[in-house]
């Protein structure tokens, strides 16, 4: 096992590890995550999935371990936005050139919402999208093609647009139980002897190792 390889399946290329592709600083992924592209080589994560992602803006995108990336989801940031507070929503302070504003003031074009954070362990569907600001549990899944606005709770469900919960995974004795747990942080030998707890659903098997 190694999570600094880039391919996990020798004969595959369009699945990845995606923290091996990660170039830039604003973007941390953890172990294990993947990303799978069968439209576009999946290497182009940051140019064709991280979008309106400036660093002028200061925010992040921040991915847990474990995480299982569909193909075509997509991160918008801030700079996606325009500003509510103006009378108008054009965006004048972009063209300070030829309105003869101040340039520093160029951030004032839109409203920030911040980083987007991702827990471990989340599915996130085909072609869903994931607003800036927004922070998605542990455990969660993104249905396919949903529009993500708010922050959604561990292990929930979402779906639509914009999406909305639709059913918990688990109790919440098992929820909290997991969340405690935090077996995405075990070694990986640990993890290795726990799969067949886990692909098994058994939590009380699980805490037991």
């Amino acid at each position: 096992m190694n999570p600094e390889k880039i391919y996990p399946r020798s004969q595959d290329r369009e699945t990845i590890y995606l923290k091996a592709a990660i170039t830039r600083p604003d973007i941390l992924v953890g172990d294990y995550t993947i990303y799978n592209d069968f439209v576009h080589d999946p290497l182009e994560f940051e140019s064709r999935n991280v979008l309106y992602h400036y660093p002028i803006n200061h925010d992040t995108l921040r991915i847990g371990k474990f995480c299982s990336i569909a193909c075509g989801a997509r991160f918008l940031f801030t700079s996606a936005n325009h500003t509510l507070s103006s009378l108008s929503t054009y965006p004048f302070p972009i063209f300070f050139e030829e309105w003869g504003l101040d340039k520093k003031e160029i951030t004032s074009a839109w409203d920030n919402k911040g980083d987007i954070i991702i827990g471990n362990d989340v599915w996130i569907g085909y072609e869903a999208l994931i607003l800036s600001g927004v922070t998605i549990g542990d455990g969660a899944i993104i249905g396919a093609r949903a529009v993500v606005t708010k922050d959604v709770p561990p292990y929930t469900i979402v779906g639509g647009v914009p999406a909305s919960p639709l059913r918990k995974r688990f109790s919440e004795r098992t929820i909290a139980g997991l969340l405690d747990l935090k077996w995405w942080d075990w070694p990986e030998e640990k993890i290795a002897r726990s799969i067949s707890a886990i692909q098994a659903g058994d939590f009380e098997k699980l805490s037991g190792f």
